[in-house]
């Protein structure tokens, strides 16, 4: 083995991946189980990150000695079989290039890199950690969790931080998650330098409040002592989170702004564990690895003591209970980190390999055959691709790239205090298993939030909004910036950032906000109504007023003034006009289909009878008078009574029109859900308007016909003449109905019927009063003249 670690002078946490590797080592050689009768031998060595340490480095392990000569192998019988390096990804990549030309395996304990993925480049190159697709998930759901639909990234400009940001922006957009806008940070090679960040003044002016970073360390890092920050407050912070260690090497740094990175969100992996490792650290010390001259440094520089036997005189020796359990807590040695993990991990990687290959060869070669089998590093890749490998604590290793695994994550809150110590609190947890199997959950209450808010931040490009509204996108605009605009009259939005309207039935409207839909109440011409009443009241007067007029036309039908002008045609015209007011009552009340059928067909009949009588009355009258004059045909006419035959030949006729009209297409009840937005009005639709307008045109085409023959009967001798009480209420009756018709088309909902109701009942009362009025007169109160001597002495009535 040889193990390349990467450990800085001020990072003394990193030892801890030396030591995992040691433990993994020794755990394996006690096992009688795994490779029982060898023992692992390794190498140490740390790799300075700068390109020209890394190929040294590689140089070193093909060279398996102090000299560096390519191509030449000093000590073939220590040459090691496969290498574990890569805490920084591009370390990996540099020597991977290299260690590839002799087919060296690399497995990385290092986050995992799509780079370092692509087997075309780098085919003998094995990552232990997995994809982490799953971090995009948690962003995403805390995102929405907040409502946060307006964020900034900060990603490392490399593979892993573009392939990040692709899936983040993919997932962002089918949940309607907007960028403001989307920054690379330099990766992190070496150590820390200045670099020019200015580029990153945006989140100066920008209106997100919410800031992404996907970077290492020195990302972080780089980030808080940028200058134009100073001054940058009430911005949260949604990042991975780092080692302890690293925080207190950057808020350290950030001591003029301690609150840069207070009330951040931070996604950690939950803690790892190996079993046995803590009770390994707590025992070990210098003297169980005196060749470990960082050991003995770590004793030196935090206990400031020397073991018994060393050369350092000067320091007083070690308590027998000093313990990496007992150093400071910014260094935290007992916290598995995840590469020490991944390092153990790959120890059982390599050393399963090994078991595997070993027994093969053994199985294979001839029985006489005792030497040890000689193991090249090519002959492992077969075993490290396919291999199903478990390590101690039974978990699985397998280095497929398309293995997944549950990922969990502590949702942290960092939190800063005024004696510039911090905290990290977890406030939830989320999980992930597959797209449709994932958990978030947050305790809100817990969160402690960047010191300008006051209650959990918003970031949005646009306000939400609210119901009633509807959502209307900017062009050039991303979909999170809007405008709101107020539905319809006929439409309601019930939920907030409504796409658009919802029109709400035909039998509902929408309440004065627009967030949901009422019933519609229905209406009709009721008795109950005012209107209603008033027309029902009226068509009873009139109808009894016709029933008075009839019965003292029957007492006094003995009278000249009765008998004139065709006595059955006037008791004819009483009752039609009984019924004309009647008729009226059919269009009030809550329509049914009998109702809407009787309704237009009576009136139509008992109009046309109505006029059809006064027709008939006014060919009467001038047949009389055309009968004293010499000519036997206007007498026998009159004689015979012609002119009863026209009541029964017109209302014939309008039979016909109205059989023709209910058997085609008759009235019917209707539902008017348009005419008035919040109301439905119950109505008779008239089926056939053409029918319709026949009935009313043919009605029209006789009251035009009795008004002109008794307009030019008009001047007949007063006396037996009441052709000029015809005329006048035929252009009444005319004048009401002419009228009716641009009235009626003008008014809607129930006020249609009011004005058709009011249409009979004043043109039934005109012809009622214009007729038989002046002959009520004179037999009730001018009897003098309803006799013949009166009729003598005074001309006409």
């Amino acid at each position: 083995f040889l193990l390349l670690f990467l450990l800085f002078r001020w990072q003394w946490n990193n030892y801890q991946y030396l030591l995992a590797f040691l433990f993994a080592i020794e755990e394996i050689n006690k096992s009688p189980n795994l490779l029982p009768n060898l023992s692992l031998g390794y190498d140490l060595y740390n790799a300075i990150p700068s390109y020209q340490r890394t190929l040294e480095s590689a140089l070193f392990l093909l060279s398996a000695g102090n000299q560096t000569l390519p191509n030449y192998n000093c000590q073939s019988q220590k040459q090691s079989l496969a290498i574990i390096a890569g805490n920084v990804p591009t370390f990996s990549a540099q020597i991977g290039t290299l260690l590839e030309l002799y087919k060296n395996p690399q497995v990385t304990y290092g986050p995992f890199d799509p780079i370092l993925n692509d087997k075309d480049q780098f085919p003998s190159v094995y990552q232990m950690a997995t994809k982490d697709s799953s971090l995009a998930h948690g962003i995403i759901g805390l995102l929405l969790h907040f409502g946060w639909t307006w964020v900034a990234l900060y990603v490392s400009s490399d593979m892993h931080g573009e392939q990040f940001l692709h899936d983040l922006n993919t997932k962002m957009t089918e949940k309607d998650i907007c960028v403001a806008f989307a920054e690379r940070l330099p990766p992190t090679v070496g150590s820390y330098t200045a670099r020019d960040f200015t580029f990153l003044t945006r989140i100066r002016i920008s209106s997100a409040n919410v800031y992404i970073i996907l970077g290492d360390e020195g990302s972080v890092w780089s980030l808080g002592i940028v200058k134009e920050f100073y001054l940058i407050l009430g911005k949260v912070w949604i990042m991975r989170n780092l080692h302890p260690y690293q925080w207190d090497g950057i808020l350290a740094t950030m001591f003029n702004m301690p609150y840069f990175f207070h009330g951040s969100l931070l996604f950690s992996n939950q803690k790892r564990k190996i079993s046995g490792f803590k009770q390994f650290l707590k025992t070990v010390n210098p003297s169980q690895y005196p060749e470990d001259f960082y050991l003995t440094k770590v004793w030196i520089s935090f206990f400031n003591c020397s073991l018994a036997g060393s050369l350092c005189g000067k320091l007083r020796e070690c308590p027998p209970n000093s313990s990496l359990e007992l150093m400071p807590s910014y260094m935290d040695l007992m916290t598995v980190s995840d590469s020490s993990y991944f390092i153990y991990n790959a120890v059982y990687v390599v050393a399963q390999v090994l078991h595997k290959m070993l027994l093969q060869k053994i199985e294979m070669r001839s029985p006489g055959d005792a030497d040890q089998p000689i193991l090249l590093p090519w002959q492992l890749h077969p075993f490290l691709r396919k291999s199903q490998l478990i390590n101690s604590a039974g978990n699985n290793m397998t280095l497929d790239e398309k293995r997944k695994y549950v990922t969990q994550y502590d949702i942290q809150n960092l939190v800063n205090f005024p004696n510039d110590s911090w905290l990290l609190v977890k406030v939830g947890d989320f999980f992930y298993k597959t797209r449709h199997d994932q958990g978030l959950v947050v305790n809100e209450e817990m969160i402690k939030w960047p010191v300008s808010f006051k209650k959990t931040p918003e970031s949005v490009c646009s306000q939400s909004c609210v119901p009633g509204f509807q959502k209307i996108h900017q062009e050039g605009r991303p979909v999170c910036c809007f405008i709101c605009v107020s539905c319809t009259d006929r439409d309601i939005s019930n939920q907030t950032d409504a796409e658009q309207c919802i029109q709400c039935p035909a039998e509902e409207y929408p309440n004065t906000e627009r967030t949901h839909c009422l019933p519609k109440p229905v209406i009709f011409l009721a008795f109950e109504d005012s209107l209603g009443m008033a027309l029902a009241c009226m068509a009873l007067c009139f109808s009894v007023a016709t029933a008075a007029v009839l019965g003292v036309f029957l007492k006094h039908q003995d009278t000249p003034i009765v008998k004139a002008n065709n006595q059955p045609l006037s008791f004819i015209l009483l009752i039609s006009l009984l019924l004309c007011f009647l008729c009226s009552l059919l269009f009030i009340g809550h329509p049914n289909t009998a109702t809407c059928i009787l309704q237009h067909v009576t009136f139509g009949l008992v109009f046309t009878v109505a006029v059809s009588t006064i027709l008939a009355k006014t060919i009467t009258v001038i047949l009389a008078f055309k009968a004293m004059k010499p000519g036997r045909i206007m007498r026998r006419l009159l004689l015979s009574g012609a002119s009863n035959s026209v009541v029964p030949i017109c209302s014939l006729i309008q039979v016909i029109i109205c059989g023709i009209w209910l058997g085609t297409s008759p009235p019917f009840v209707d539902i008017d859900s348009h005419t008035e937005p919040r109301n439905l009005i119950i109505m008779c639709n008239k089926g056939s308007v053409t029918a319709f307008y026949c009935v009313l045109g043919y009605l029209g085409f006789l009251a035009l016909g009795s008004f002109t023959v008794a307009f030019q009967a008009r001047n007949l001798p007063d006396t037996f003449n009441e052709t000029r009480f015809l005329t006048f209420s035929m252009l009444v009756f005319c004048s009401v109905w002419v009228t009716f018709l641009p009235v009626y088309h003008s008014t809607k909902g129930k006020l249609m019927v009011v004005v058709e109701v009011f249409s009979i009942l004043a043109s039934s009362a005109g012809l009622l009063g214009c007729i038989f009025a002046p002959k009520c007169f004179i037999i009730l109160i001018r009897p003098d003249k309803n006799c013949s001597k009166g009729l003598r002495k005074h001309k006409g009535f």
